[in-house]
């Protein structure tokens, strides 16, 4: 299983609020089911106001690296990701993990 952890730091003098935001988030929300190769997936606004803290995370998991290439280029992945771009900066991580399903 490969987890893939993205957090976003909104841009300085954008809010939650902002209408681009809310669409951004939804979009997030709604990929759950829309692709397939996702087993796990979560998505939430941080509930902290540490100053290194990020807003908005993203915990998800794939069963392989194949299955990662898939969901990073599915349509509704890059469209949803697409609206980030103009209102939030991100960093990603991809590593392998051992599932705690029964096999």
């Amino acid at each position: 299983m490969i987890r893939h952890l993205v957090l976003f730091k909104l841009n300085d003098g954008v809010e939650r609020d902002d209408p681009r935001v809310v669409a951004g988030a939804r979009a997030f929300q709604e990929l759950e089911g829309q692709v397939p190769e996702l087993e796990f997936w979560e998505c939430a606004w941080n509930i902290t106001d540490r100053p290194i803290a990020y807003d908005f995370a993203i915990n998800s998991a794939v069963s392989d690296e194949d299955a990662l290439k898939r969901y990073i280029e599915h349509p509704a992945h890059q469209a949803a990701a697409g609206q980030w771009r103009e209102f939030a900066t991100w960093v990603i991580a991809d590593y392998p993990f051992r599932s705690a399903r029964p096999s």
